[in-house]
């Protein structure tokens, strides 16, 4: 399954994947999952922004449900959500073979759009089905090219009529995702969540005054590129002495000519910590710099929070189950958001496993993992599953 599944969109050049939300690749992926549902006889349930369900044991009532996304980042790695989704394949094979009749129905999750690649809201599928994000504000995102994301679910074959808060919803009892971890701290094969860091994305809009490369003078330029620079080193210093995350990683530039000062820098902030305070303390840390810098360049800023998610602190009730069931698997937090925490934060009782990463990269080609450390994963999950589920 593995092979077959990371062999979708990969690109020949840099080894990465690109499978926005809808996409012709992301599309491939999730007709993949279709197919892997449907040879296992398993009943599938969608809702109207395109999340996913395959169910397998009882047809009614609440259960436990796993899974992940098939969705990337631009030129991602292969591990980033899929592996959450094969291995939960994976893990309800082996209740099979072992003759497991689970008490309460095990659904298999596929949620759309969980990196916001194409549309730029994380968990934007999760959020809508949780009644975070109402239809209303999804129908108005557009990508980078001005599609809508009404146009592209109609190019999907799905309605957008019929986008809003998830029926899927009604039977998730339990949510528990695995994912593989995104940082150096699991040296154990697998671990448990404890909580999700709050994060945010913003939109800082540098005004200017455009003007000839070769004439103006260096001390007549309104330059916004300059604070943009700045606002970028104060991000990362700021970052460091707090012990969070800052980055800078998309930038939009008007009119972009080799010869021509920018009239306008638009760049987006990533940011996040291990409490709020700390986030918010961050972040007016960075934009204060960067007013500051502002007015002496004689530029402009505005400051968009485009979205901003809080801490989650997985239930420790469901936690410490799950560490009993790995015969105490190591705990720890994680930098990353996952739609496991809008689930949480919707009242569904949730809990995260991760599979150990040996070099910590991700959101890059280079992201891996030990097969045998997938499969421990794997193994890990039927337990958990099988516990639940009884």
């Amino acid at each position: 399954m593995w092979a077959d599944e990371s062999a979708i969109g990969r690109s020949p050049d840099t080894g990465g994947y690109t499978r926005g939300g809808w996409s012709p690749t992301e599309r491939e992926a999730t007709h993949w999952f279709l197919d892997q549902c449907a040879a296992r006889g398993l009943s599938v349930e969608s809702d109207g922004i395109g999340n996913l369900i395959a169910w397998w044991g009882a047809s009614d009532g609440p259960g436990v449900v796993t899974g992940s996304h098939l969705d990337s980042v631009i030129d991602g790695g292969a591990f980033d959500g899929p592996l959450g989704v094969v291995s939960a394949l994976a893990a309800v094979d082996q209740l099979r073979a072992e003759g497991f009749e689970p008490g309460v129905p095990i659904g298999i999750g596929a949620f759309v759009e969980e990196e916001g690649s194409r549309f730029g809201m994380p968990c934007l599928g999760s959020r809508v089905a949780a009644g975070v994000l109402s239809a209303e504000k999804a129908l108005q995102l557009k990508d980078r090219a001005g599609v809508g994301l009404g146009e592209a679910l109609d190019n999907a074959g799905l309605d957008p009529l019929r986008v809003g808060p998830s029926p899927l919803l009604e039977r998730m009892g339990t949510f528990v995702e695995l994912h593989v971890e995104q940082g150096r701290g699991l040296t154990a094969p697998v671990g448990v969540a404890s909580s999700i860091w709050p994060h945010g994305r913003f939109r800082f809009t540098f005004g200017g005054e455009a003007n000839h490369a070769g004439t103006t003078l260096m001390e007549d330029r309104h330059d916004p590129m300059l604070t943009y620079a700045m606002t970028a080193l104060a991000a990362n210093k700021q970052a460091r002495l707090a012990g969070a995350r800052a980055t800078f990683g998309r930038l939009s530039v008007e009119p972009n000519g080799t010869n021509a000062v920018p009239s306008q820098v638009t760049a987006w902030l990533d940011a996040r910590a291990a409490d709020t305070a700390t986030l918010e303390s961050l972040l007016a840390a960075i934009t204060k710099q960067a007013t500051e810098r502002a007015e002496r360049d004689g530029t402009t800023l505005e400051v968009t929070p485009e979205s901003v998610s809080p801490i989650v602190d997985f239930p420790a009730g469901l936690r410490d189950r799950l560490v009993n069931v790995l015969d105490g698997a190591p705990v720890l937090p994680t930098g990353a958001g996952h739609d496991a925490g809008v689930f949480s934060d919707a009242g569904i009782p949730t809990a995260m496993l991760f599979v150990r990463n040996p070099t910590g990269i991700s959101h890059s080609p280079a992201e891996y993992a030990e097969m045998d450390d997938c499969l421990a994963g794997v193994d890990a999950l039927a337990a958990v599953l099988k516990d639940l589920a009884q």
